[in-house]
């Protein structure tokens, strides 16, 4: 089926935000095969599945950072548009096999979170509520450059988290809150028998915590780090198996990884230890007012603490809080099982408008 694509592909990010910083960077390209030119091929070729009209640019933000936007189905403008946060180390590309089934009844903007992708890497504050901060300023100042009203918020993982906290702070902007196994919710157990054992890749990531960046091995493996996704993460293949039989999205994950960390500190900086935040949602999600609908979409088999939707809907006995588990699915539900993932979604956007 031929698609329709709106406008033509921005230009590479300006030139310093593809040069790496420190003494180490002279000869580091060579070491470590990625750069913004490289994510960009690689992100031009997932997108190229998108049937449905779509457009892909930077918006500027008035701090001069850019957010790398996707805006599927822009003539779908009488309802209200869903907008798609992604979680921790991805991108807008992950969200490829959504994008044309949301995007049928109303328009759908994913963007790339501040710090990861293809948009700007600044430097974020040292503090956890410092980097909180910049990251729910830089989706508020997006919002308004892209002249959105109000929104369905959807967010998965870390991305969830700040979709809350961008909502307790904005209420207003939001018509519906869309939690996909929010990551930062749950207060870290004293006790050490009630944590729950996570999965091996979490163990390989945690190991380094202490030391460096949750993915500093991507870029400290060099030529290497490639291979590492497709050892650690071999799911991911199979997760977008119907639409590309080789290594594409792998090598998406690795070049939106291996640039400079900046997200990636920022979400360090935040958090107690991987599955744990410092300052965690669980102690603040009754900021958002109680008429705000707020929907949890789980995978049944998920490693998240699936428990944290049930604690929220105890506390908010007023408000319409509804949990979802979807079988056969683990974290990355909406790639794990997509049809029934969008099948959910698109019931909660209907409900709004």
């Amino acid at each position: 089926m031929p698609r329709d694509q709106v406008g033509a592909m921005a230009e590479d990010m300006p030139q310093e935000e593809e040069q790496s910083q420190g003494w180490f960077t002279g000869w580091l390209p060579a070491w470590r095969p990625t750069s913004m030119t490289q994510l960009k091929a690689v992100e031009t070729r997932i997108l190229q599945c998108i049937q449905n009209k779509f457009s892909s640019r930077f918006v500027s933000l008035p701090d001069q950072n850019k957010i790398w936007t996707v805006t599927v189905s822009p003539e779908q403008n009488k309802k209200t548009p869903l907008v798609m946060l992604h979680g921790f180390g991805g991108g807008v590309g992950l969200w490829i096999q959504n994008l044309d089934s949301l995007s049928s009844q109303r328009t759908i903007h994913a963007f790339d979170l501040l710090g990861f992708g293809r948009s700007s890497r600044p430097k974020f504050p040292q503090d956890p509520e410092g980097a909180e901060d910049e990251f729910v300023s830089s989706i508020e100042k997006w919002r308004e450059a892209m002249g959105i009203k109000s929104m369905i918020l959807l967010g998965h993982s870390m991305g969830g988290f700040l979709a809350t906290a961008y909502t307790i702070k904005y209420p207003d902007r939001v018509k519906h809150l869309i939690l996909v196994d929010p990551w930062g919710f749950p207060v870290l157990p004293t006790d050490p028998n009630e944590i729950r054992s996570p999965p091996r890749w979490v163990k390989a990531v945690a190991a380094v915590l202490a030391r460096s960046n949750p993915l500093a091995v991507l870029r400290v493996a060099g030529p290497w780090g490639p291979g590492l996704v497709q050892k650690f993460r071999p799911d991911f293949k199979r997760k977008f198996a119907e639409l590309f039989e080789d290594d594409t999205i792998s090598e998406y994950i690795y070049h939106c990884n291996a640039q400079t960390p900046s997200g990636e500190t920022a979400f360090k900086t935040m958090m107690e230890r991987f599955g744990w935040a410092k300052r965690p949602m669980m102690n603040r999600i009754n900021q958002i007012p109680k008429h705000l609908p707020i929907a949890f979409v789980y995978g049944a088999e998920t490693w998240i603490d699936q428990t944290t939707g049930d604690k929220v809907k105890q506390q908010r006995p007023e408000s319409n809080v509804n949990i979802v588990a979807i079988e056969g699915a683990s974290h990355h539900v909406y790639a794990d099982q997509p049809q029934a993932f969008n099948e959910v979604v698109e019931e909660i956007c209907e409900a709004v408008d």
